[in-house]
């Protein structure tokens, strides 16, 4: 089934939820019920081989708003293995004296374009805004990651860890978002974190209006934004019907596979938000213009995960804590255009104060490289507001804030055993200007070291290049 929502544009939807393989209608067997695959593009990421390691002496932020001085963590099997004032060093155990350094979870960054607005910025690679219509949420942003982006080697000299790559904010539905570990693959699919779960990313305010407007063609305003939204969701919830009552009658044994529904790409998103299996990830602005989205994720069954770059989240900071969203912002960018005027240094913290998820988020590819001096930043403005904040809870803007906000808290963003040994030791205060990562673990395995030329990893684009496998 097609359908033509709102200015005669294209929109396609559907999508089922059994735990079978896909099978193909046309070859289907008999009492097969016709699914649609959840992942067809598997992750095929392997972590890089580490060894058990010990680091010991250091100031320890645990990623869960806990410090330990001195404090000790071992990475073994590629988790981490023990945490505490001191730890088990087994016999072979490379061990690391850290005393005046510390010790933290990686960074993992909710809002990255890197891959699909790589370096170097020209327009032959410039492939995150697919600004044909809308709303296009057939298109994943992994299928314009270019695995030989030179910002992925920076954001990992960072202390960068995971990111999620989304699509632009042209459209109100731009696509499937995608986490991928901060290491070098052939494939997109060989970065991909195992087993995150996919976005949907949507925008609201100017950027969408100004798209389209621009080209006399709704939406051209916010009323039209929202109306636009509204029309796409009806669509998507009617065709989930049809696949649920196929389903239904399927398993009951009165439906053929011919019967299924046809499958549509753009619905396995929606289809994917609806059921609960793919996050939410809205660019929006003004605190208004979220409530509004609040209001209409009521409507059609949806949660927000999380409001990106939200300059007024301090606005609406209570709500937000009720509904459980999240708000991916900047330390202090604002006034950049209209919907941004209102923007404050202290946005963070008092979404923090007020018990909602704040989340310190980077949308630019130098930004991600010190993420660490942006929440410093934010920190430094709370505690002017008489806050208190202490560095060890502001790391959870870095680590385990994003992590929850991408689905993958329960495998990485904190120091806690059995969780992913995905490790930054820094050279000094992380939120000190003067101090960067001396090392990073991913999975356990150093995939960056500040003193061995060997362990600052390159792309091949840069190979040959002035500057190549600098320090960065």
């Amino acid at each position: 089934m097609r359908f033509l929502p709102l200015a005669g544009l294209l929109l396609v939807a559907g999508c089922a939820t059994t735990s079978k393989p896909p099978a193909n209608t046309a070859g289907a067997k008999p009492g097969e019920i016709v699914s649609v695959p959840l992942d067809p593009f598997p992750s095929t990421y392997r972590a890089y081989p580490g060894v058990t390691t010990v680091i010991r002496n250091a100031t320890v932020f645990d990623g869960t708003g806990k410090k330990i001085a001195p404090g000790a963590v071992r990475l073994e099997g590629g988790k981490v293995a023990e945490i505490g004032a001191t730890v088990t060093i087994p016999p072979g155990a490379t061990v690391i004296d850290a005393q005046g350094k510390y010790v933290t979870p990686g960074v993992i960054d909710i809002h990255s374009h890197l891959g699909d607005y790589p370096s170097p910025q020209v327009d032959a690679v410039s492939d995150g805004n697919e600004a044909t219509s809308p709303a296009r949420p057939e298109v994943w942003a992994e299928h314009s990651v270019w695995p030989q982006d030179a910002g992925f080697a920076r954001a990992l000299a960072g202390g960068v860890t995971a990111f999620h790559v989304l699509p632009g904010s042209a459209n109100l539905f731009g696509g499937r978002g995608v986490t991928l570990k901060t290491v070098y693959g052939r494939t997109a699919q060989e970065m991909k974190f195992p087993g995150a779960p996919y976005s949907l990313k949507m925008a609201c305010g100017e950027n969408p209006k100004r798209v389209y407007g621009s080209r006399n063609q709704l939406p051209a305003t916010r009323m039209g934004n929202i109306a636009y939204n509204r029309q796409t969701w009806s669509d998507a919830v009617i065709y989930k019907r049809k696949w649920d009552d196929y389903t239904r009658r399927a398993k009951a044994g009165t439906a053929k596979p011919t019967d299924a529904p046809r499958r549509e790409i753009a619905g396995d998103t929606l289809m994917g938000v609806l059921s609960g299996q793919i996050l939410v990830e809205n660019h929006c602005y003004r605190a208004d213009e979220m409530a509004n989205v609040i209001d209409m994720s009521h409507e059609f069954g949806y949660k927000v995960t999380a409001f990106h770059h939200a300059v007024e989240s301090y606005k609406i900071a209570d709500l937000l804590a009720k509904e459980g969203i999240c708000s991916a912002m900047w330390a202090d960018w604002y006034g950049f255009k209209m919907e941004s005027y209102d923007g404050i240094r202290e946005n963070i913290a008092l979404v923090d104060h007020a018990g909602a998820c704040a989340i310190v988020h980077s949308d630019d590819a130098n930004g991600i490289q010190r993420l660490n001096q942006e929440a410093a930043k934010a920190m430094a403005a709370g505690n002017r507001m008489g806050f208190a904040i202490t560095p060890e809870h502001a790391w959870t803007w870095l680590s385990l804030n994003p992590a929850k906000g991408l689905g993958i808290a329960d495998r990485t963003g904190s120091l806690e055993p059995g969780k992913m040994a995905d490790v930054v030791l820094w050279n000094g205060n992380p939120f000190s200007v003067y101090s960067r990562p001396e090392k990073v673990w991913i999975d356990g395995a150093v995939m960056y070291d500040w003193a061995d030329a060997k362990r600052r990893p390159m792309a091949d684009f840069e190979l040959g290049q002035p500057g190549a496998g600098d320090p960065k």
